[in-house]
């Protein structure tokens, strides 16, 4: 489930398989991976309207740097 400043939720199909397998491949957070989150959302049939892309990549940045974090955390 994605939230975004307005406080709108949208759930997305296979977002933490997505995550686990870009962090598996050391994937770093930045805009090259955020433009695969975003392809691979949509090939598991997510729709990600053309006016709210930009949006998507903002929240979906801080998601897979929350998760990255989150995976550092739990191996210290």
């Amino acid at each position: 489930m994605l939230k975004f400043p307005d406080n709108t939720r949208v759930r997305v199909n296979g977002l933490n398989e997505i995550l686990a397998d870009l962090y598996s491949e050391g994937r770093k957070p930045n805009r090259e991976t955020v433009e695969e989150i975003l392809d691979r959302l949509e090939k598991n049939n997510n729709y990600i309207p053309p006016s709210a892309r930009r949006e998507y990549k903002s929240i979906l940045l801080k998601e897979y740097r929350d998760y990255v974090a989150s995976q550092k955390n739990k191996a210290t």
